[in-house]
């Protein structure tokens, strides 16, 4: 399939849009890779990873490693109006995860795909031992 839009020209809102199905595929790829094929135990292993408080906790984590250029994107991705919030997620944590996505959204849409993977892979890494990573 052809990509036609380009990530410059999308909105914060859109890239999370695209990111937060990018990412959903990686986490998904993810907790198969780890052996898991039940589907009710692969939909409760991967919530580990989608929910948007394991999003805005791998971004904390992404931070210090991000370009200038990926943080502004992210700061875009966290001040975005969007038309709803989650009832069961605080604001914050909400804006941190679209920020997540957003980043996603644009290393994907941008072609920075070996990026993409070495984002991607710190923030499986983190979110699946946060405390090894925390001991750094």
């Amino acid at each position: 399939m052809k990509q036609e839009w380009k990530a410059e020209e999308l909105s914060s809102v859109g890239l999370a849009f695209v990111g937060d199905a990018i990412w959903e595929i990686y986490a998904r790829q993810h907790c198969l890779n780890k052996g898991v094929r039940k589907p009710n135990d692969l939909h409760k292993l991967c919530t580990k990873y989608v929910s948007a408080r394991a999003q805005a906790s791998a971004l904390s984590a992404l931070m210090p490693a991000l370009t200038d250029a990926e943080a502004a994107i992210v700061r875009r991705g966290r001040n975005a109006k969007s038309a709803h919030v989650r009832r069961n997620v605080d604001v914050l944590v909400y804006r941190h995860s679209t920020a997540f996505e957003s980043l996603i959204g644009y290393l994907h849409g941008t072609g920075q795909r070996d990026r993409l993977e070495e984002i991607v892979s710190m923030a499986l890494q983190y979110l699946d031992d946060p405390e090894k990573e925390s001991q750094k």
